[in-house]
């Protein structure tokens, strides 16, 4: 699994011009993709990874501040770009396995406490974001 997280003062996520998921105060993006071989393991760690890792204003956490998370799944974040002009989707794992374990990443959050809100699975959709800092990490578990 991996995610890129950015921190940010506000994003939301549209689709078809309808917002789904939004961010009104300072939190964390964290767009997220799933290969192959994740499963309940790694969802756990990436979890952990999310609501703890102290990138806020004064190291804090999303835990500490009580931050929101706005989760994006994003299959192309396993994009393969070494051969030729046309990235390869072969290491991006199949919505039947990448749903639900999506789904699980925010559940697992939601029951740590922390505010999560989501895009639309598998649709087209305009991420509209304030990355604060910028801060961007590119997290693999």
């Amino acid at each position: 699994m991996r995610a890129v997280l950015q921190r940010v003062t506000r994003a939301a996520v549209l689709v078809d011009g309808e917002v789904v998921g939004e961010l009104d105060r300072p939190g964390l993006v964290a767009l997220v993709g799933v290969t192959h071989a994740d499963g309940q393991e790694q969802v756990d760690a990436m979890v952990r990874k999310v609501s703890e890792l102290r990138i806020l204003h004064d190291e804090r956490s999303v835990l500490d501040e009580g931050a929101p998370v706005l989760v994006v799944s994003q299959f192309t974040l396993y994009a393969d770009v070494r051969k030729g002009r046309r990235p390869s989707w072969n290491n991006a794992a199949p919505a039947a396995l990448a749903e639900p374990l999506v789904d699980a990443l925010v559940a697992g959050l939601r029951e740590r406490g922390v505010e999560v809100r989501t895009g639309r699975f598998g649709a087209l959709m305009q991420v509209d974001l304030v990355n604060d800092g910028p801060v961007t990490l590119v997290v693999d578990v």
